[in-house]
């Protein structure tokens, strides 16, 4: 079987063009997604960095995207369209004030503390939330241990 090398020609130019325009889209849309209305994190955060911060968020409190941004459900489509730019909702703006307070005590009270000869280790939200959306803060607050017998109060 012989190939016609204009029509071999005409594919691979039309092939050149569809990688070309799937890249210019790709490009494009890649700037559509770069976060927005960052007030704490670094404005140049990767995509990569700021979902691991945020994963380690939802983990921490127990609780996914839509606790603290907006999320508008579409008719038809599993996942609702989120706002994250949004400052709507207060837990996000209570969100950005716990991230001033934790950066605050690790850079200017635990970076101070030194045991062993090393800095203490840094807190996070997971420090006082522990998977709940209100941080324990008091003794009484703390999951009570499993009752054993063979202890003694």
């Amino acid at each position: 079987m012989r190939i016609n090398k204009k029509f071999a020609l005409i594919i691979m130019l039309c092939t050149g063009m569809v990688m070309l325009q799937s890249f210019k889209y790709k490009q494009h849309h890649d700037d559509d997604d770069k976060p927005t209305n960052l007030k704490i994190l670094p404005k140049d955060i990767s995509g990569k960095d700021l979902h691991d911060i945020m994963k380690g968020f939802c983990m921490s409190l127990g609780v996914h995207c839509n606790y603290c941004h907006v999320a508008h459900e579409v008719p038809g489509q599993k996942r609702p369209d989120m706002d994250f730019a949004s400052d709507d909702k207060k837990e996000k703006l209570t969100a950005r004030e716990m991230m001033k307070m934790t950066m605050a005590i690790n850079a200017e009270h635990l970076s101070q503390i030194k045991t062993m000869g090393d800095p203490l280790e840094q807190i996070r939200c997971v420090t006082c939330h522990m998977g709940r959306t209100t941080p324990i803060i008091s003794v009484d607050s703390l999951p009570k241990p499993p009752h054993d017998e063979h202890m003694q109060h």
